[in-house]
C-alpha cells in the first residue's frame, strides 16, 4: 500500500479521506452520522421522510466515493481516478461551505473544521496531480 515515498505522497490524503468518511478505528464515521444520526450533526430534528431520504443519499455518496478511494489506494491502475475524484469531491464540498460561510454566516465548529479539512485535502490532491505531470 505505502511501499515508497511516492506512494505515501500520492495516497496519504486518500487514506485520511477514507478514515474520516467511513469507520476506521476510532475516527468519527461522518457518512454514517449523516445517514443514521443526523440530529447529532445538525442539532435539529429530522422528522420528514424526504429529509431522511436526502441524508441517506448523502451518506451513500460519501460511501461510494470512499470505496473508489480505497480501490485507488490498493489498485495502481485506479489511483489517478481516485486522486481526481477525491480532489473534485473535497474542493466541491469546501467551496460550497465557503459560499455558505459568505452567504449564511459562521457554521458550527464541526462544520468549520470540516471546511478547513476539505480544502486542505482538496488542494493537496490538486498539488499531487499537478506535480505528477512534472
Amino acid at each position: 500500500m505505502l511501499k515508497t515515498k511516492q506512494d505515501f505522497t500520492y495516497k496519504i490524503h486518500l487514506i485520511i479521506s477514507v478514515a474520516v468518511v467511513i469507520p476506521v478505528a476510532v475516527v468519527i464515521p461522518v457518512a454514517f452520522f449523516y445517514g443514521f444520526f443526523p440530529e447529532i450533526v445538525y442539532r435539529i430534528p429530522v422528522t420528514y421522510v424526504d429529509q431522511q431520504n436526502a441524508l441517506k443519499s448523502l451518506m451513500s455518496i460519501y460511501l461510494g466515493f470512499s470505496s473508489l478511494w480505497l480501490i485507488g489506494i490498493y489498485k495502481p491502475a485506479h489511483l489517478k481516478l481516485a486522486l481526481v475524484s477525491n480532489m473534485v469531491f473535497m474542493l466541491g464540498l469546501g467551496f460550497g461551505r465557503c459560499a455558505s460561510l459568505i452567504l449564511d454566516g459562521l457554521p458550527s465548529p464541526l462544520f468549520a473544521v470540516g471546511t478547513a479539512g476539505e480544502l486542505i485535502l482538496g488542494f493537496y490532491g490538486l498539488s499531487v496531480l499537478y506535480n505528477e505531470k512534472k
